[in-house]
């Protein structure tokens, strides 16, 4: 039978649970404004700097864009304003993460978790130079070929645009595969064993990513493939790194215990 002492104690824990969830999803909302904050002012800075971003993207090809109706010209804008605000916010973003979560890691955690952050940045900036380079150089010129002077090339921005986004946002997030697979090693989520084991499995899936952002061009998309399996192999050598590290921390601690 309980006491009036363990009821209050009861009530006394269940309200200081629930401040504590009050206090963190207030907290998680406050960093969730700062980035949205962030990813606004990143957004006006594309919008007003539109005409040197485009320009950016259409100096390596030798046609001549078209719109054919107005809001093609508004998508342009938005588009490359979001585009330059998603690149600028992704630090950010990560940052505000890496601060909610880091009072429940170690002071080791918390340093090893944020170097995450700049490398999380530069793949994704690596990723998007190396889908545009692909684009540019291989896929882009490979579907000009195809015409053979039949027809009369035309372009409209939206189209060029929406094509050229859906080539090299994919490699973007691909190139992060290493930092995830470093992170969920790190938490013991995955294991070296594992990647190596469901390997053939992992091949099969960026086949297919490459063969779905590619022409059906075999050697395109061989091309394509090949560099994404090169990132698996790397993430698995990657994860191999952070396991050993993670062993020995653990074998230490047991013969010091």
């Amino acid at each position: 039978m309980s006491t009036p002492e363990d009821q209050y104690t009861s009530n006394t824990d269940g309200t200081e649970k629930e401040m504590n969830v009050v206090g963190h999803l207030s907290e998680l909302r406050n960093r969730l404004i700062v980035t949205a904050v962030i990813f606004i002012i990143l957004f006006i800075i594309g919008f007003l700097n539109v005409k040197d971003i485009y320009w950016f993207f259409v100096n390596d090809i030798d046609l001549e864009l078209t719109a054919i109706s107005p809001t093609e010209i508004i998508w342009v804008y938005f588009s490359m304003a979001g585009l330059v605000a998603i690149i600028g916010t992704i630090p950010i973003l990560a940052y505000q993460v890496w601060a909610f979560i880091s009072p429940a890691l170690t002071s080791r955690e918390k340093k090893v978790s944020l170097s995450y952050i700049p490398a999380l940045f530069l793949l994704f900036i690596i990723g998007l130079v190396f889908g545009y380079l692909i684009f540019i150089h291989l896929i882009f010129p490979f579907l000009l070929s195809l015409n053979e002077d039949m027809f009369n090339i035309m372009f409209t921005v939206d189209r060029y645009f929406t094509f050229l986004m859906k080539i090299t946002l994919p490699f973007a997030f691909l190139f992060e595969l290493p930092l995830i697979a470093m992170f969920l090693t790190s938490l013991g989520i995955v294991t070296p064993d594992f990647m190596t084991k469901n390997r053939k499995y992992a091949y099969f899936v960026l086949i297919v990513i490459g063969v779905i952002i590619t022409p059906p061009d075999f050697i395109l998309q061989i091309v394509v493939a090949v560099p994404l399996m090169v990132i698996y192999e790397i993430s698995i050598y990657l994860s191999k790194i952070v396991y050993k590290k993670k062993q020995a921390k653990h074998e230490a601690f047991m013969n010091e215990s």
